[in-house]
């Protein structure tokens, strides 16, 4: 069977993502568009998963807990986890490391934190679009350790691609898969990746169609295939 998904998405905690990007309209427009598994990837925290995750729960959509994280080489990576307490342990870890500049909403956007009922009940001072500092090498392993899972995001972006900024992939870094946001991309540093391709919503009408898809023998499955 094809599961559809969308496994970069933002919500209204990170700076550059719209008002609109509330627990219950990003899981609604998911169901509308057509969607069977989202993520939803923050910058550098994970303060609205649980949130996210409760919604979910009362909807057809399943959740992956997930996190782009700013390595301090100045790339992005998507963290995903089975578990929601996963994930925010490394949201923890990885916005506590954030330098300690102060968010100016009025130029970056809100960073609000939701309940499951849409209300603010909360927001992050620091701005969270700024690197981390822990190392590519040095996030892999955190991640790993809580049984998630990195892929490079757009690794094709000449700012924060991982091929980008390094020029290449480098091999011990074990990936299996990479992110690619260009679907006419080509480069041989991918050619031995599995390649996901995603929205990295903003907004909510950019929520992917059902479009990407696995082929799997359903949810579960869908997840072994990322060894979650």
């Amino acid at each position: 069977m094809k599961i559809f998904y969308d496994l970069h998405i933002h919500s209204d905690l990170s700076p550059c993502g719209e008002k609109e990007m509330t627990p219950n309209n990003i899981v609604n427009m998911a169901r509308l568009k057509g969607l069977d598994v989202i993520a939803v990837t923050d910058h550098n925290s994970a303060a609205n998963l649980s949130a996210l995750e409760a919604v979910a729960s009362h909807s057809d959509i399943k959740f992956i807990p997930g996190i782009e994280i700013t390595s301090k080489e100045d790339v992005h990576l998507l963290a995903y986890f089975k578990e929601c307490k996963d994930a925010e342990k490394i949201g923890n870890d990885i916005y506590a490391s954030l330098p300690d500049i102060k968010n100016n909403a009025r130029i970056f956007g809100e960073q609000n934190i939701y309940d499951e009922e849409d209300h603010v009940i909360g927001s992050l001072d620091k701005l969270l679009i700024n690197a981390s500092s822990f190392s590519i090498t040095e996030i892999i392993k955190m991640v790993s350790l809580r049984n998630g899972i990195v892929i490079p995001a757009h690794v094709e972006k000449k700012a924060y691609g991982i091929i980008g900024v390094l020029g290449f992939i480098p091999p011990d870094y074990g990936f299996r898969y990479v992110e690619v946001y260009d679907r006419l991309y080509s480069n041989r540093f991918i050619d031995s990746y599995i390649k996901i391709f995603n929205s990295d919503a903003h907004r909510l009408s950019d929520i992917s169609e059902p479009i990407n898809y696995m082929e799997c023998d359903g949810y579960e499955d869908f997840l072994q295939q990322f060894k979650l």
